[in-house]
């Protein structure tokens, strides 16, 4: 077979293949069509020469908010797709059923990268920055359901905000609304988690296997550990009966004191995943792979992290046969990646610095077998402002783009100000 495009020298890192080594990836009519160690030049209309660089399947980000000009947190997607190698998004609640077809319509429809998303319980999704469940009216399971039934190829489950601010006098009501649409339709249940009331017991209570727990690691009063930093016995229950632990770091949703404590205990996360919006892609979040280097950090391994966020959320979505994995046959979603080596200092959401020594930069982004240009990011929406900690990061140069500017591809990173 002459292949449309062949990626040569690359060290390869599936973990959905168990395949780790230097191996070739050649790409035919947008899928994967062949893995091999040697695959010659000749055999493909064009080569990408990967030497030196890690060659992973395209990030599966479990936790976005990418309906842009219309909520409050959206982001857009294609032009941070094309400089991360994230090449499925997973929109977590910004539309509910009133503004659902704005999202398949006017974001996901003309988007190059892939686009699904799990519908809010609420009518309204995230048109304000929280509050939509504090009003019972807008939980109407009903409107959920039957917008869920029309869309889908695009709606893969549903997503409740649980927190004090967003549910206000209706407690733990809005996630049993949620529970009942979920069961109804089928699908798994996303449930944001952060500073209570409710109770954690509470929420992990009406979850069931395959249900997805966002901002496993938060740091807010909703937390799975203890007081002494042990993982709740409701939480183990949870775990070990299938619930998915997804990281959605966020803006103000992951701790590395918490962090640290569950993996010094052996409970690493299923899915990592970015919670990248507005705020968040200011820093310290920044996107997913500077998320997946805070994990390196803690002491993953890197296909660990890999596996973290593609192969297990790929799965998580039921596509596992389409998207996150460089099997033959499937969707030819690619990412390449240097492991730049430094001295770098990360930092969670409370501003705790942790100093690492390495960084996952993206180099080259293909969905579907093309290769996406790389534009440069919109500005923030209007209504955001940078807070005191973000404003820090970037006068003292502790974000990647100062990394990258300083030291040019592939060459050693210091964050020093």
């Amino acid at each position: 077979m002459f292949f449309d495009l062949l990626i040569k020298g690359g060290e390869l890192i599936d973990p959905a293949s168990d395949r780790h080594g230097l191996f070739d990836v050649a790409i035919h009519r947008g899928r994967i069509a062949a893995v091999d160690r040697e695959i010659p030049t000749t055999a493909a209309a064009r080569v990408i020469d990967a030497t030196g660089q890690i060659v992973t399947p395209g990030l599966v980000d479990l936790h976005t908010h990418v309906y842009h000009h219309v909520t409050y947190w959206g982001i857009q997607a294609d032009p941070v797709a094309a400089r991360t190698g994230v090449t499925t998004w997973l929109d977590v609640g910004s539309a509910g059923g009133y503004n659902l077809m704005g999202l398949r319509e006017f974001i996901a429809k003309p988007a190059t990268a892939r686009i699904y998303a799990l519908l809010n319980i609420s009518s309204i999704g995230l048109t304000a920055p929280t509050w939509e469940l504090s009003n019972l009216a807008y939980c109407d399971v009903d409107l959920c359901c039957n917008m869920l039934d029309l869309n889908r190829d695009l709606v893969l489950g549903i997503k409740a905000r649980i927190d004090a601010n967003t549910t206000g006098p209706q407690g733990i009501e809005p996630l049993r609304r949620a529970r009942v649409a979920a069961d109804r339709c089928q699908v798994p249940l996303m449930v944001h988690i952060g500073q209570g009331p409710p109770a954690i017991t509470d929420v992990l209570s009406l979850l069931r296997p395959g249900d997805i727990l966002t901002h496993c690691f938060t740091g807010g009063t909703m937390r799975i550990v203890d007081e002494k930093g042990k993982l709740l016995e409701a939480a183990r229950r949870a775990w070990d009966n299938g619930i998915i632990m997804d990281v959605g770091h966020g803006a103000g949703s992951f701790s590395f004191e918490v962090a640290e404590q569950l993996l010094a205990a052996g409970h690493r996360p299923d899915v990592i995943s970015s919670d990248i919006h507005q705020s968040s892609i200011l820093g310290p979040l920044f996107d997913l792979p500077t998320c997946m280097s805070k994990f390196l950090l803690l002491g993953m391994s890197l296909p660990e992290v890999i596996r973290a966020a593609t192969a297990r959320p790929a799965e998580v979505l039921g596509l596992q046969h389409e998207i996150g994995t460089l099997k033959p046959g499937a969707m030819a979603d690619v990412a390449l990646f240097t492991l730049e080596k430094g001295d770098f200092t990360f930092y969670d959401v409370h501003m705790t610095p942790r100093s690492g020594r390495r960084w996952l930069r993206n180099t080259l982004t293909l969905i579907a077998g093309r290769e996406l240009p790389r534009l440069p990011d919109p500005p923030s929406a209007p209504w955001i402002e940078p807070g005191e900690g973000q404003r820090a990061l970037q006068m003292h140069g502790h974000t990647p783009d100062r990394w990258q500017t300083r030291n040019g591809p592939g060459q050693m990173g210091q964050n020093q100000p």
